[in-house]
């Protein structure tokens, strides 16, 4: 009698396994940001520098670029509206792997206090392995309405799914989905010029001043690779909107020369050669591989010659992985090129 009820119970847990495999979300379509956080793991290779933030990080450098022109090993671990607090978690998490020689941190994500959707949540840690930091993370960000089981037995969240499977929930539900990034990185070669009447106007704020709580976290940020003897670096993109107000700037100019840290704005460096007719996908909110690359151009010199980072370029074994990795980051490039040309949009984004 135990026995067949000990089967049975098997055979349960096995059937709402198997569920919870389809349900989850496959972020195969036009939404591949969803895979960034897990594509991680599979990058076996040691990097010097990390790249932490919201889409301001994964969208606006180029690791293959690094790689190509400085022979740095690079690698962004960077997610659609993640917080500062997430990125700490995700930080601390990476430090448990490796021991970066730099980190550089979006600060855009300071001005955001809370997250404003469940899904940029589920983004950035349905992919995270479970850890100490995972836990954490999802407890400093989650919403009123989240509940942690739900991240324990995804099936709980995503159950409703059950009527709305694709294909690809099927092809993946047990094994590996394709690399989506180039370490990280979200290739677009779409051009889509600055438009300032695409974005809401932005009301003036009575109070520009960080959060307590991201300011708390970015303190624990900076302390955490102290204690590890990682350069941290901070950096807001060329990015039109938001629009990074001068209050902005002050609170991270202080923060940066109270703590010792470099502080990249590239907004106010005409040098990179930044164009948004040119430079962007989506009219100014983010930069495609143009913009990307010449970031990365100009990022390069300063890791290089400020921090010391090295050339892996004459290291077989890395060499052979990161010159794979350009051939298929030169390819995509390509395709999205030619596919814009045709049509005027990539097939893969088109539903944005």
């Amino acid at each position: 009698a135990y026995a067949g009820i000990l089967v049975r119970v098997i055979l349960l847990l096995a059937a709402l396994f198997t569920v919870q495999r389809l349900v989850e979300p496959k972020y195969t379509g036009t939404v591949i940001e969803g895979n960034f956080t897990a594509e991680y793991y599979r990058d076996e290779t040691p990097h010097d520098l990390i790249i932490i933030g919201n889409c301001e990080s994964y969208e606006n450098i180029s690791p293959m670029v690094l790689w190509r022109d400085f022979g740095i090993t690079s690698y962004i671990r960077g997610n659609a509206n993640q917080l500062i607090p997430q990125s700490y978690h995700i930080l601390r998490e990476t430090l448990r792997y490796e021991t970066p020689k730099a980190v550089i941190l979006n600060v855009q994500a300071m001005t955001v206090a809370e997250q404003s959707s469940e899904e940029y949540n589920r983004m950035v840690f349905d992919g995270m392995r479970w850890s100490r930091d995972k836990l954490d993370g999802i407890l400093a960000s989650r919403l009123p309405d989240e509940h942690l089981i739900e991240y324990v037995f995804p099936i709980l969240r995503y159950k409703g799914r059950i009527t709305e499977l694709t294909t690809d929930d099927f092809r993946y539900a047990f094994s590996e989905r394709p690399i989506q990034s180039y370490n990280g990185y979200y290739l677009r070669a779409d051009v889509r010029p600055y438009d300032p009447d695409s974005f809401p106007y932005e009301r003036r704020r009575e109070d520009y001043a960080f959060s307590e709580k991201n300011m708390e976290y970015l303190e624990l940020m900076t302390e955490l690779c102290r204690e590890n003897g990682v350069e941290l670096i901070l950096m807001k993109a060329p990015s039109a909107y938001p629009v990074w107000v001068e209050p902005y700037e002050e609170q991270i100019e202080s923060f940066a020369k109270e703590h010792g840290l470099m502080y990249l704005n590239t907004l106010e460096h005409e040098e990179i050669g930044i164009d948004l007719d040119t430079d962007t996908y989506d009219g100014g909110l983010h930069l495609n591989v143009y913009g990307a690359e010449k970031i990365s151009g100009w990022l390069g010199p300063i890791l290089r010659d400020s921090l010391g980072l090295e050339d892996h370029r004459g290291d077989s074994e890395l060499s052979s992985i990161y010159e794979a990795r350009l051939q298929a980051y030169e390819a995509e490039k390509a395709a999205q090129e030619l596919e814009f040309s045709e049509t005027g949009y990539i097939s893969r984004y088109r539903n944005e």
